[in-house]
């Protein structure tokens, strides 16, 4: 069998960085390493083509799933259909993917990414939505594209693929406003992640299009699950303190675990309290009465995305894009409008 790049590095008694540079004749190591690493990997077999694949833009894509404090990725569901379009995009245009997870609580970043130096890695697509610009910075060091999943940065010179999530909050908020006919609390995450800023961002922005202010909303912080929804809430119910008529949640795991606590303790939904989640989640559909919310079509951002870094590999170019996805309505049972008409 072959050597690997890696175990040369450890038969040299050098980083996987250098190994790289010297294989891959790019600038960081003398000439002297380089012709060492040279020697070596002809000693011991090194398989010299895989770097014609790699400068040749061929190889592998990476999806790295990067977890920071796990209260959003925890439900899996969403992102499968993510990385399904990316798969599917990858396949139909002659990639292989390989999906790694990192979690920042177990696992040396750094380590990783300088495996992926030395992989048969032609580009990255960084799940970002619980990824800080530090982390991003870091992966933006490789020698290959990468991009941005589910978050944006602005300072940061990476292509992103997102959802419209201002849109999609303002759609919610709108529709609260029309149908109830009063001003919608917020249900806020505590944890707090770029999407959740930027669907507050448009429920403010839908509040103040109709003439109220932020300020005047009932915002309640509730932990952006199912259960820890349901515990927040109770407790919020059971101090008393008081609730809106309507609200908007940051998802529909609030949104759910909300709807749950508030029935518990005898309020009927929406006839006393209406509700909008966000993301659609097969949950939705199924929960008592049926949840309306805002449905992001994943798949394709999935494949809007693996489409956009083979453009990059394939294609280098000096610009970098933002490609924002829309969202839309689905309306069930858990808003009725203010003459009493379902939604």
């Amino acid at each position: 069998m072959a050597i690997t790049a890696k175990e040369l590095a450890k038969k040299l008694n050098l980083s996987a960085t250098a190994v790289s540079m010297a294989l891959n004749n790019k600038p960081g190591v003398s000439t002297a390493t380089r012709d060492q690493v040279i020697k070596a990997a002809e000693k011991y077999g090194y398989d010299f083509t895989r770097l014609s694949l790699k400068n040749g833009h061929s190889g592998d894509i990476y999806c790295i799933i990067y977890r920071a404090h796990n209260a959003i990725l925890n439900y899996m569901p969403i992102f499968s259909e993510l990385t399904d379009g990316i798969e599917q995009e990858c396949r139909k245009q002659g990639y292989q993917l390989k999906l790694v997870q990192i979690n920042e609580k177990r696992d040396d970043v750094q380590k990783w990414i300088e495996d992926l130096r030395i992989a048969n890695c032609a580009g990255i697509i960084l799940l970002g939505t619980e990824t800080s610009i530090h982390v991003c910075k870091m992966f933006l060091q490789l020698s290959v594209p990468v991009l941005l999943l589910d978050s944006h940065f602005d300072s940061l010179g990476c292509s992103s693929v997102l959802i419209n999530n201002r849109q999609g909050a303002y759609l919610a908020t709108s529709l609260l406003i029309h149908q109830c006919g009063s001003q919608p609390g917020y249900m806020r995450s505590s944890y707090r992640i770029g999407n959740f800023e930027e669907r507050r961002i448009g429920f403010d922005t839908a509040l103040r299009e109709h003439g109220m202010s932020l300020s005047n909303s009932v915002i309640h912080e509730l932990a952006p699950s199912i259960e820890g929804a349901l515990s927040d809430m109770l407790e919020i119910i059971d101090r008393e303190v008081p609730l809106a008529k309507c609200y908007f949640a940051d998802n529909d795991l609030i949104a759910i675990g909300a709807m749950k606590a508030l029935k518990l303790r005898g309020y009927r939904i929406p006839e006393d309290v209406a509700i909008v989640g966000f993301d659609n989640i097969s949950e939705s559909r199924i929960v008592e009465p049926s949840l309306t919310t805002i449905d992001i079509p994943r798949t394709f951002m999935g494949q809007t995305a693996a489409r956009q870094l083979i453009h990059q590999i394939t294609t280098p170019v000096p610009h970098t894009v933002k490609i924002e996805i829309s969202t839309k309505l689905v309306r069930r049972f858990s808003v009725r409008s203010a003459v009493g008409k379902s939604v």
